[in-house]
Formats: structure tokens, C-alpha cells, sequence
């Protein structure tokens, strides 16, 4: 058994609240998240006996939305914005840096499994450019050495 007796109990506590079982997929796959970090195929035959669907529905749902993983993930996510205002005020540029200063991998990953240092296109914060996303927290008008610091803070 992969999903744990507190996770099958908040599981269970969430699908009381919809009208169909189903309903509670969302909710259930957020708490298996984040127990396990990912939803391994094991995770979703369990979840799909839970439920009573099948496991290739419950990966479409994990394949569906960017926020969960089949596969183990680095504990930190780090994105720069690499929009048109954070281009300009040059985040391009330090997104390479960063790049070359953690040795990232062809997926952006280091090799000690920690950080994955990727780029997305809008963060929304514009005024604040350069900026990056790690986890939920934005840190804002960077420069290398801000973002450097940031980066050699997380455990």
C-alpha cells in the first residue's frame, strides 16, 4: 500500500463532501501529492479502487495538470520569467547564468535531485523584472548575485 491511513482518511473526508465520488479526484490526488511528491502508477491503481474508475483515469487527470507529477520531482522549482518586460530587463540572460552556475541538466534538473531551474512565460510582476518563481514564493527585480543567494539559501 503506497497512500498512507491519514491520506486515505483526509481522502475520505473530502470525498463526504461531493454529491458523486468522483468529484473528489482533485482534491485526493493534492493530498497524495503531497505525501508522495508524485503519483506513481501504484498511487493511481490504489486511487482508482478508491474511486472506483479506472487507473488510466485517474493519469489523465495527473497528466492533464501541470501542478502534479508521475515521477519523482526535485524538492525545488525554480522558474524565471522569460515574458517580453523580463526578457528585456534581462532575464534571458540570467536564466543561462543560473543555468550554468547550478549545471543543470538537458531537463533542467541538478545532479543532486534538489533543484529543477526552468522558465516560464508570465509571472505577472512586469514592474518587478527581472524575476523568478520558486515553489510559490516570487523574488523580484534580481540581478546574478540576488538570484545566486537565493538559490544557495534552499535546503
Amino acid at each position: 500500500m503506497v497512500i498512507s491511513e491519514d491520506a486515505r482518511a483526509r481522502i475520505a473526508s473530502e470525498i463526504a463532501k461531493y454529491p458523486v465520488k468522483r468529484g473528489a479526484l482533485l482534491p485526493a490526488l493534492h493530498i497524495v501529492h503531497e505525501e508522495l511528491g508524485h503519483v506513481s502508477t501504484q498511487t493511481a491503481v490504489e486511487l482508482a479502487e478508491i474511486f472506483e474508475i479506472r487507473p488510466g483515469d485517474v493519469m489523465e487527470v495527473v497528466s492533464f495538470y501541470n501542478m502534479f507529477h508521475a515521477t519523482p520531482q526535485p524538492r525545488h522549482h525554480v522558474h524565471v520569467c522569460t515574458n517580453l518586460s523580463c526578457s528585456l530587463r534581462g532575464s534571458r540572460e540570467l536564466l543561462r547564468a543560473l543555468e550554468s552556475y547550478l549545471s543543470v541538466d538537458d531537463h533542467g534538473n541538478t545532479a543532486d535531485g534538489r533543484i529543477h531551474l526552468g522558465h516560464e512565460e508570465c509571472l505577472g510582476a512586469c514592474a518587478y523584472a527581472p524575476m523568478l518563481r520558486v515553489g510559490d514564493v516570487y523574488h523580484e527585480d534580481l540581478d546574478l548575485e540576488k538570484a545566486k543567494r537565493i538559490l544557495d539559501e534552499l535546503d
